[in-house]
């Protein structure tokens, strides 16, 4: 518990929650310059590339918009 007056510790954001398994299986070449930003700040950007991301509302929005080019490997607990 927090001292008061002073604000309530937040969990490091790599800490608890679910996980999705992200790889990009399609190049970002010829694709929008809006869906190759969406890759980068997915942590992605060559072809076979994986990155572990947090499920949250915004990452699940940002892979809607590439579904052509990334596929979700598996969700982590």
């Amino acid at each position: 518990m927090a001292a008061q007056g002073q604000p309530a510790p937040r969990p490091a954001p790599h800490e608890g929650g679910a996980r999705l398994l992200v790889r990009q299986y399609r190049s970002g070449i010829g694709a929008k310059p809006k869906h190759r930003g969406t890759l980068r700040a997915l942590g992605l950007g060559r072809t076979g590339q994986s990155a572990s991301l947090p499920d949250r509302p915004e990452i699940r929005g940002m892979l809607a918009r590439v579904p052509h080019l990334v596929e979700i490997v598996k969700d982590l607990p």
